[in-house]
């Protein structure tokens, strides 16, 4: 454990994740986790700062632990997931003595409220609305593609479907015909329909402090869902100072001071850029792990940089290498989905061992033998990690790998 300075913010981490822990114990600030009581055992072990508290929903006890990290001395709260946001924003408002704080948190949750906010701003959106059952998204896709002056016989532009306030591909389902709407479980709803965007997506990680930009990073999805790459290649990185430019104001519009921001967004052809959503959270698909990999700072330690209000400018600024030019090459991960219906062993292919960029992967060997549907977006069964010098070498090996077989 590395000496921890008194002067500096004392941080509590909401959730469990081994990768922010480890970072955050060999950081100088004083921290505490918050997590489920299963965690405890662990953290008796291996002496970590720990309160049990369950992350249920928002409701009369929510001021409690608010309370208690006030009493413990802690000045800011992280969330480390989707659903530990709000928890953040309603513990901060009471850290900081700032109400705002929960409001903004809401925000961040709800998908429709935070394209108002957006659309408010000046950001461009796509078209959204509210579903409540079955015959809304039969309306919606219908209009979508009435107002497209679609034809008969010609085929829909799909629309997408969700969640209000999962993490990004939780709950996501792409719709292209009233029959598809059938298959939706009615339990799904209330869901946010929005229209199909054509364009090259991506995200951005952004580390904000003061209302500044500290660090910007661009990922890039090579399928979303799949594979994801940082630095971006040249032609992705060309958009940085749009991207930048649009970031500022997504800050200034939902009123960021401090902390983490991973937003996703689309370009198209002829740049304009759309906003898809953000979130108040570290991103999926272990773009952290990558950008240390790739730049060599650890991500998470950057992220309490951001969030402690002992924080200063000269520290802040010392911490962030400089985008792009300080890579000492790109870092990418691909999630292996099974493409047969029955497998029984793990096989990595000999061409993605053997390639100069292959690094490690964390797959397993399989459970069960029937490999359950995906619905939507599933959950991938593992990653596997590359590094080169080359973006898109390192692009095409990422692509190349969705015709391969891991599991045989």
């Amino acid at each position: 454990m590395t000496e921890k300075n008194p002067d500096k913010g004392y941080v509590a981490l909401l959730g469990w994740s081994l990768g922010a822990i480890e970072a955050v114990d060999r950081f100088d600030r004083r921290y505490i986790v918050v997590a489920p009581e299963w965690a405890e055992e662990y953290c008796q072990q291996h002496n970590i700062p720990y309160i049990p508290w369950n992350f249920e929903r928002l409701n009369d006890r929510s001021m409690e632990i608010a309370e208690r990290l006030k009493e413990e001395g802690v000045d800011v709260a992280i969330p480390l997931f989707e659903e530990t946001v709000e928890w953040a924003g309603a513990i901060n408002a009471v850290l900081m003595n700032n109400p705002r704080l929960h409001g903004q948190a809401v925000l961040f949750r709800d998908k429709a409220l935070m394209k108002r906010r957006a659309q408010l701003g000046g950001i461009r959106v796509g078209i959204f609305e509210e579903a409540h059952d079955k015959s809304d998204v039969v309306r919606f896709l219908k209009r979508v593609n009435q107002t497209l002056l679609k034809l008969d016989g010609d085929p829909n532009d799909p629309i997408h479907l969700k969640a209000f306030d999962k993490a990004g591909c939780l709950g996501h389902r792409v719709i292209r015909s009233p029959d598809e709407v059938d298959l939706i479980p009615d339990e799904e709803f209330p869901v946010l329909m929005e229209s199909h965007l054509d364009g090259w997506e991506f995200a951005v990680e952004a580390w904000v402090h003061d209302g500044e930009i500290k660090f910007l990073n661009i990922s890039e999805y090579v399928t979303l869902g799949y594979s994801v790459f940082v630095p971006a290649t040249p032609e992705l990185e060309s958009w940085r100072p749009l991207i930048t430019k649009e970031i500022e104001k997504l800050i200034k519009t939902f009123d960021i001071e401090f902390g983490f921001i991973h937003p996703e967004y689309f370009v198209t052809s002829d740049g304009t850029m759309y906003f898809g959503e953000v979130a108040y959270r570290p991103p999926g698909f272990k773009v952290f792990e990558l950008l240390e990999r790739a730049y060599g700072f650890n991500a998470y330690q950057g992220m309490v940089l951001a969030f402690d209000p002992k924080t200063t400018k000269e520290e802040i600024d010392a911490f962030f290498p400089k985008e792009v030019v300080d890579a000492k090459g790109h870092a990418g991960c691909f999630g292996v989905y099974p493409r047969r219906r029955v497998v029984s062993k793990l096989e990595i292919p000999e061409e993605t061992e053997n390639h100069p960029y292959f690094e490690y992967h964390e797959l397993t060997a399989p459970l069960e033998e029937t490999v359950t549907k995906r619905t939507a977006f599933g959950t991938h069964w593992g990653l596997i990690y590359f590094f080169g010098d080359e973006p898109h070498k390192i692009r095409d090996l990422l692509k190349h790998q969705e015709e391969l077989d891991f599991y045989v």
